[in-house]
């Protein structure tokens, strides 16, 4: 659920039939003495991958049981392997810059369309998830806050979602994203930040490692599976770090070392989480810890402060892709239509949020539909027409095949499991 590029895909030109790059094309483009280094490209790439539904770990796993993080660490594997496959089909082009590009070397325009919506659609919800998360964490530290305004009594939710959707309008306008670029940065550390906070809490704030767990509840496992897989939807962003490192070599063991640190970092959440609070664990982690303990404190305001500092992040790519439709070009007042759009944008999913304030459900969504088609199943599907993989059998036809029918099954069970939820607690 990470940052994606700032342009105007639809308009990029198209892209050409795949062809094997010579020796010196191969060394032109797997060195760059002006790109981004090693640490670097390692930091951005855990950056994207450690979102936001990360806080959903310790329900995923109070869902399925302890076995269900067998479930976790397959996940991770098979979207480290989806990330190789993207890499092999940029290579079979020097023009591939995107995720759209692939999706446009492999099937045509139509479906780099469809790619484009997609993952706006994917960063939208995920927009939504924030708005969620702060109503959700404000609700928890001023439960009996209540305005009456014009003779209409707000509290609760509908309350949190719009002081969110108040303070998060400043940065929803701004149109340069240089300006949050530090955010960005942030990303990791806040996670992690969370994750020691919330183990502190375990150890020295009174609440200990009792909860109540069960090894395994296979209801539940259509749920953890959905929101497992949706930790693991920074792949759009994988073209972009393969583009900007500066030794392309390099680009298959800084993968393996930002997955094998996230797959960490959420195996311990979801461990911590289900040890202290058992079946009883809410849909996010920081909404059980108690607000006396300094250590709860620092996990809660940091939660709060993520959703005001990314949403812009988030938003952005989809507020430039409606303004290039074409609406700037027939208005004149090109800065009124942009903050008309993003206002809108807010709008829209403030309501949203509203409607539909279920964080867990929402991550279980994105993770069985839109995660499953852009990290899972595209990557497989692109590889296999633009390297004519699929005409001879092998291991590495098995083992795509593989990935496909598990993210097809975990796309279906999850989706069903997370509709049905969804529609029962509406």
């Amino acid at each position: 659920m990470g940052n994606m590029e700032n342009q105007s895909f639809l308009t990029a030109p198209l892209i050409h039939t795949p062809h094997l790059k010579t020796d010196v094309e191969s060394r032109l483009q797997c060195t760059d003495s002006t790109g981004t280094g090693f640490i670097r490209s390692c930091y951005i790439a855990i950056s994207a991958f450690l979102g936001i539904g990360m806080l959903t770990l310790p329900y995923a796993v109070a869902r399925g049981g302890w076995l269900a993080l067998v479930l976790l660490v397959v996940t991770a594997y098979m979207s480290f392997c989806t990330a190789i496959l993207i890499k092999r089909c940029m290579e079979a082009d020097p023009c591939v810059r995107s995720y759209q590009d692939i999706a446009e070397l492999a099937f045509g325009r139509g479906i780099r369309l469809i790619v484009h919506v997609l993952i706006n659609l994917e960063l939208y919800l995920v927009a939504v998830g924030l708005l969620i998360i702060e109503g959700d964490t404000l609700q928890k530290l001023f439960p009996d806050f209540v305005v009456n305004l014009w003779g209409l009594r707000l509290g609760g939710e509908l309350l949190s979602v719009v002081v969110t959707a108040l303070a998060i309008l400043p940065s929803a306008l701004l149109t340069d994203l240089g300006v949050l670029s530090y955010v960005f940065a942030m990303g990791a550390a806040s996670i992690i930040i969370i994750v020691v906070s919330v183990l502190f809490t375990g150890v020295s704030g009174g609440v200990g490692f009792d909860g109540k767990s069960e090894m395994l509840i296979i209801s539940g496992l259509p749920t953890s599976i959905a929101l497992f897989i949706a930790c693991f939807g920074g792949h759009p962003v994988v073209p972009t770090v393969y583009v900007s490192m500066k030794n392309k070599h390099q680009f298959r063991m800084m993968m393996l070392i930002s997955f094998l640190f996230n797959n960490i970092i959420y195996i311990c959440i979801g461990v911590v989480g289900y040890l202290m609070y058992g079946s009883n664990v809410e849909s996010q982690i920081t909404l059980n810890l108690p607000m006396g303990e300094l250590s709860s404190k620092l996990a809660i305001y940091t939660t709060l402060a993520i959703p005001v500092c990314r949403y812009a992040l988030v938003m952005t790519p989809v507020a430039t892709s409606i303004e290039t439709t074409g609406l700037t070009n027939k208005n004149g007042d090109k800065r009124s239509v942009r903050i008309l759009t993003r206002i809108s944008l807010l709008i829209s999913a403030a309501v949203t949020a509203c409607v539909f304030p279920y964080f867990e459900s929402l991550m279980a969504v994105v993770g069985s539909i839109c995660v499953v088609l852009a990290s899972f199943l595209l990557p497989c599907c692109c590889y296999l027409k633009i390297s004519g993989a699929y005409r001879k059998w092998s291991y590495e036809l098995v083992g795509i095949i593989g990935i496909i029918i598990f993210g097809t099954m975990a796309g279906i069970v999850g989706t069903y499991a997370s509709v049905t939820d969804l529609v029962r607690k509406i």
